[in-house]
């Protein structure tokens, strides 16, 4: 009985520590340990694979949010957090537990990458906020899905042309599994910036 209002106790402080938004903690992957993050009154506290350190807020340079599924997990959101000296540090809405489980964090997540761009905002930091993935990259996914679907649009026309409507079904449907997965992807990270006051709800579980 002791037992388990032990556990019950513990279980609702965890729920409030992932709740406040003032800690987060994940595993980025299988070896080493886990990365831990901190709002405290000197600003930013990290440990990330055996390093530490403290950013004050108004050292913060850069946050770039973006959407990272993997096979795994398809709900995958990541924060790039950069300071003043270029250098970088990531967080993910997900946590490994073993090598066939990963599993989402979506309310601590949220609530740190929220609480973290509030207090950013109550000093009127000068950080960019930029939202998806790098410029160049992203134009040169959008050539390769142009081509692919130009390709794909080719072989549906010579597949009715030539009665092979199984085939027509089965490109119809590749096509639509592709517009889904790609589409979805490209249409997050389409790279723009973002404010304080307005931070992009597609990229927040």
């Amino acid at each position: 009985m002791l037992s388990q209002m032990f556990s019950t106790g513990r279980a609702s402080r965890d729920a409030v520590t992932a709740a406040d938004g003032v800690h987060y903690v994940f595993k980025p992957s299988l070896v080493g340990g886990p990365s831990r993050f901190d709002l405290t009154e000197d600003g930013l506290s990290w440990q990330v694979r055996g390093r530490k350190g403290v950013w004050p807020l108004d050292k913060i340079a850069a946050i770039r949010l973006s959407y990272r599924p993997v096979s795994m997990q398809s709900r995958r959101f990541r924060a790039d957090i950069e300071d003043t000296r270029g250098e970088r540090i990531t967080l993910f809405s997900t946590t490994w537990h073993t090598i066939a489980l990963m599993s989402p964090q979506d309310d601590s997540y949220r609530a740190f990458v929220v609480e973290l761009h509030r207090r950013l905002a109550v000093i009127r930091s000068k950080a960019v906020l930029v939202v998806g993935i790098n410029p160049k990259i992203y134009l040169a996914g959008m050539a390769v899905v142009s081509v692919v679907g130009i390709a794909m649009a080719g072989l549906l026309i010579r597949a009715l042309l030539t009665g092979q409507f199984t085939a027509a079904l089965f490109l119809v449907g590749f096509a639509a599994l592709f517009a889904w997965q790609i589409g979805g992807f490209m249409r997050r990270n389409r790279p723009r910036a973002y404010t304080f006051d307005a931070l992009p709800q597609d990229l927040l579980p």
